[in-house]
């Protein structure tokens, strides 16, 4: 980046960093969903996959009415909760708990890209890209309804596992017990 930063050098700058986001998730989300139990979380995880790669291309079309390629830049907000999917991935825990750990997850990384998007959906509008900030602006709609997707889905599994005890007999159906908080051994 220049050493005198203008409003149009950091749209192009955040436009960079959400773009990373966007491809590291493109790599985490089937990942997450070969993890989840419930048939409802794997549809959501793979449907929000179709989503963040229409996602991605609305970032590209921004650089193109921008006239900007798109940058090597990483997003090190989004390596980091991608690492706390990967350890939710890895609990070795009830099916239901760790679904649960999914969802946090998930909802976790939603946060960062509605914050991230308003953000950068601000600077756009800053700088007079109206056309660029109603782009921002369709995905972070998606982005707020995926939250509360994942929110819903969250109430419905934590009241099934609630009264998971961690033993066999009161695990719920189709289940396995673990233990939570240790990770499976590769």
């Amino acid at each position: 980046m220049p050493s005198t930063l203008t409003l149009r050098d950091l749209l192009i700058d955040q436009l960079n960093d959400i773009y990373s986001a966007e491809r590291q998730l493109i790599d985490a989300l089937p990942k997450m969903a070969a993890a989840a139990t419930g048939e409802n979380l794997k549809q959501g995880f793979l449907d929000h996959l179709e989503e963040t790669k229409v996602h991605v291309e609305r970032l590209q079309k921004a650089f193109a009415k921008l006239g900007t390629p798109a940058g090597e830049k990483t997003c090190l907000a989004m390596k980091g909760l991608v690492a706390e999917g990967s350890e939710a991935i890895e609990l070795e825990a009830n099916g239901a708990i760790r679904d649960i750990a999914l969802i946090g997850a998930a909802r976790r990384v939603e946060h960062y890209e509605i914050a991230a998007y308003k953000s950068v959906r601000g600077v756009a509008g800053a700088v007079d890209e109206e056309s660029v900030a109603d782009l921002l602006q369709q995905t972070l709609d998606e982005e707020c309804e995926s939250d509360k997707r994942l929110c819903s889905l969250g109430d419905m599994v934590i009241e099934a596992a609630k009264d998971f005890t961690g033993d066999e007999e009161n695990a719920p159906r189709k289940t396995t017990p673990g233990k939570l908080g240790k990770k499976k051994q590769k």
